[in-house]
């Protein structure tokens, strides 16, 4: 793709469509997220406010260093504290699709349109790609930032429009995009998080302590596949338990399932050949290093049939 042409469009049609308005954008640190903050700020300036929102849902120390992050490349990205806000949606909540609605509503209905209200913004930038359209549409997975392609009028219902640079692109599209702005590899090469983070990697109730177990999985994982070149790499908590022993005594503990997958748009997908000695180290990582699991599993699955995330 013509990637110098690309910028320039989406620059003047942002430009054009918020004139002398205010924009407002949530930053995930994802690398579609990050292209339309870049976007966004190139095309209005200071007109645009930039945030992240602490949903208690990222991965460890990820909030602060994706704020230092922009601060290096000099946009301010102001951080929100919403964790109890979203944890207490949360609660009590086991089906995939309710989890899911329970994030998007806590972060537009609630969270977000106080953000909204206080800036006076008329406009959202979205990072939304075509990918999470196509998914949304077809009832496969409802992606939490598609909004108008359901019917959703955001202006009546929640006081701003929305605008989405990215919605024409998939993935590998992104990625091209943000290398021609010279964005760090850090963002541009960045392996793709789901919105609602990492509550779509626990399969059943999302609480602190829950959280915290899939949190330093997730670490280890990235850690220790960090070099795979895959496209995607994860743990995942399910709700089942499974017996084991430890200090020679009976335990009842939790599962770890480790995802790493070949892709190149998320819309098709194949499991990781991993050497042995590999899948190896990271079992007994989790195992050793996280209290009350004694049980990791490697995921063989391809999409289809499975979906990339578990929720």
């Amino acid at each position: 793709m013509d990637c110098e042409k690309f910028v320039e469009e989406q620059i003047t049609d942002i430009r054009q469509t918020v004139a002398d308005a205010k924009a407002i954008n949530a930053l995930s640190g994802g690398v579609d997220s990050s292209l339309t903050t870049v976007l966004g700020h190139r095309a209005l300036g200071d007109q645009l406010k930039t945030v992240f929102i602490d949903n208690a849902l990222m991965r460890e120390g990820e909030p602060q260093r994706v704020v230092k992050t922009f601060a290096d490349i000099d946009i301010p990205v102001e951080l929100v504290d919403a964790q109890d806000e979203f944890l207490s949606a949360l609660a009590g909540l086991t089906d995939p699709e309710e989890k899911r609605q329970a994030v998007t509503d806590t972060f537009y209905s609630k969270v977000f349109s106080q953000l909204v209200t206080e800036s006076g913004a008329k406009f959202l930038l979205h990072g939304t790609i075509l990918t999470d359209i196509e998914e949304t549409v077809a009832g496969i997975k409802r992606q939490h930032n598609i909004l108008a392609q359901l019917g959703i009028d955001t202006e009546k219902a929640y006081g701003y429009s929305v605008l989405e640079p990215l919605k024409t692109l998939r993935k590998d599209d992104v990625r091209e995009v943000a290398k021609s702005l010279n964005l760090p590899a850090e963002i541009s090469e960045r392996i793709p998080f789901p919105g609602p983070a990492l509550a779509t990697r626990i399969v059943g109730e999302v609480t602190r302590q829950r959280l915290n177990t899939v949190r330093k999985a997730t670490a280890i994982v990235e850690e220790e596949l960090a070099d795979s070149r895959a496209f995607q790499y994860m743990a995942v908590l399910l709700n089942d338990r499974a017996t084991g022993i430890r200090n020679n005594k009976r335990e009842f503990g939790q599962i770890i399932v480790v995802r790493c997958i070949e892709s190149i748009d998320a819309r098709t997908a194949t499991a990781t050949e991993l050497p042995w000695d590999k899948l190896n180290l990271i079992c007994q990582r989790i195992i050793t290093e996280i209290e009350d699991v004694n049980r990791c599993l490697y995921d063989l699955t391809p999409k289809p049939p499975a979906t990339i995330e578990y929720i």
